[in-house]
């Protein structure tokens, strides 16, 4: 009993910020929207004033841990949260919740020097972190291709090679970098690291932006050419960096997945606000059963992102975490979004496909959930393999 009162405590405090965010999203950051979508020093400026606004009413870094001020420790109460941080799609890096992954990572698995020099200062705002993984030589689901390398010499790792498709870098401080640190004919699950490098070090190099479907979005290829750092610098054990990739994995698209949900859910409302306006009423929008169909399959795509996204949760807050839950859920999501973004567009019209509503905006990130943090046809392929393989040695799947 003493449990389940705290887990509810616990729960009615996430749902109380979850409120405060909403109204914060709603009133502070989406009249701003199309302010912070423009390219360039003023929006960057913006978002740095949108920013210590949050942390000075207390919404900066909810997920961060307890212990660096964060204030929800269970995944499944702050995905409460995170569904209205994503509400607007500028809200994660305004809350500071982008870099809370990060922020566990460093905690868990950095040395005592990497939690001092990195994240102390990124939980006070002070500096901005990226995650290199994928090359521009070999699809990125495939981490046993990585040829970026990195070798001790003199007491520090000495890093060569290129990654592309990494987020902030146009303004980060420090990139964590998986790279091989052993022979080429390591096992796989052994060949790698991961070593956290300050993007200001001699050789590293961002050697372009990449636009994502014609916008800025702070993707950019960098390169390393001989950049030197501490050998306290690496984050676990050496080695260990398939087993570091497949947690931040994990938490990132549960995290990232109900971000998606509240965007779903901003179309959802768009469209409840369209179909009931003059104009769609004048356009007897709400007597069309296609306009239902469109908002019933939406309605359907939400729900069930958003109890499976949980469902996946709860294994990773009870450390049982299933790569087929969190997988499917991620799936889940960005068909969600995928599904209202289309349709609130369609009832819009030319609207929704102009910059007059945010639907445009909303619609590109949709297209791009379906390959960040894996794609559709790798999630699928993965899923199908691990139930197949289950039913070797078992009759019935339990689906509790």
């Amino acid at each position: 009993m003493p449990e389940i009162r705290e887990k509810s405590a616990h729960t009615k405090l996430a749902r109380a910020l979850a409120n405060e965010v909403r109204k914060f999203v709603d009133e502070i950051i989406i009249p701003h929207e199309s302010q912070l979508a423009q390219d360039g020093n003023s929006s960057f400026h913006l978002q740095s004033e949108l920013a210590e606004k949050a942390r000075s009413t207390g919404l900066w870094g909810l997920f961060y841990p307890p212990s660096h001020g964060g204030k929800i420790a269970s995944l499944e109460d702050y995905l409460i949260v995170a569904e209205q941080e994503g509400r607007s799609e500028f809200s994660p890096a305004i809350l500071g919740s982008h870099s809370a992954l990060d922020a566990h990572m460093l905690l868990r698995f950095g040395t005592d020097e990497i939690r001092r020099d990195f994240l102390q200062p990124m939980v006070v705002g002070k500096s901005v972190p990226s995650y290199g993984m994928t090359e521009p030589e070999h699809g990125g689901s495939f981490p046993a291709l990585i040829t970026t390398s990195a070798y001790l010499s003199n007491g520090g790792w000495i890093i060569n090679g290129r990654k592309w498709f990494v987020g902030n870098t146009d303004r980060a401080t420090f990139v964590t970098v998986l790279a091989r640190t052993a022979e080429e004919n390591t096992a796989p699950g052994k060949a790698l690291s991961m070593i956290i490098v300050p993007t200001d070090a001699p050789g590293f190099k961002v050697e372009r932006q990449i636009t994502v479907m014609g916008r800025a979005l702070g993707q950019g290829e960098i390169s390393f050419s001989e950049v030197r750092v501490p050998a306290h610098n690496l984050l676990g054990a050496r080695g260990s960096g398939m087993d570091l990739m497949g947690r931040r994995l994990g938490i990132g698209r549960l995290l990232r997945s109900m971000n998606w949900v509240g965007l779903a859910q901003r179309c959802f409302d768009l469209m409840g606000a369209r179909i009931n306006s003059g104009r769609g009423r004048s356009a007897r929008l709400p007597e069309k059963q296609l306009v239902r169909q469109h908002i019933a399959k939406a309605y359907q795509a939400i729900a069930s992102a958003r109890a499976l996204i949980r469902a996946a949760a709860r294994g990773v807050d009870a450390q049982r975490p299933s790569d087929i839950e969190i997988n499917v859920a991620k799936m889940a999501a960005s068909q969600a979004l995928c599904i209202t973004s289309d349709s609130a567009v369609q009832l819009y019209g030319a609207e929704g496909i102009s910059d007059l509503t945010p639907l445009s905006g909303i619609y590109r990130i949709a297209r791009t959930s379906r390959i960040l943090d894996g794609s559709d046809e790798s999630l699928i392929s993965s899923v199908g393999r691990r139930l197949i393989d289950f039913y070797k040695e078992e009759d019935v799947y339990h689906f509790d």
